[in-house]
């Protein structure tokens, strides 16, 4: 056996390996591992409307979004049928 040197050296592994992977991950996170831009700024997210008058035109514009979907997807399903109809006939 190669004796107490041995022991020392694995010891002192098994104590530096972990405490060197902490001291490198834990150090100056934002510097290694950030993504540029990544978060939105804030002019590019959803404003939460507070006020009576803003809630209501948001409310208007969901309405209005959904009314136009709905529109589309009859249109959609109105061309369909007469495809159907056609390949039918």
């Amino acid at each position: 056996m190669a004796g107490p040197n041995l022991e020392v050296f694995k010891f002192g592994m098994y104590i530096l390996f972990p405490i060197s992977i902490m001291y490198y991950f834990g150090t100056n996170l934002d510097g290694k591992f950030s993504v540029p831009e990544f978060w939105p700024k804030p002019g590019q997210t959803h404003k939460i409307p507070y006020d009576r008058e803003e809630i209501a035109k948001e409310l208007e514009r969901i309405k209005e979004r959904n009314l136009e979907n709905k529109r589309r997807r009859e249109e959609q399903e109105r061309l369909k049928n007469l495809a159907g109809e056609g390949r039918e006939a």
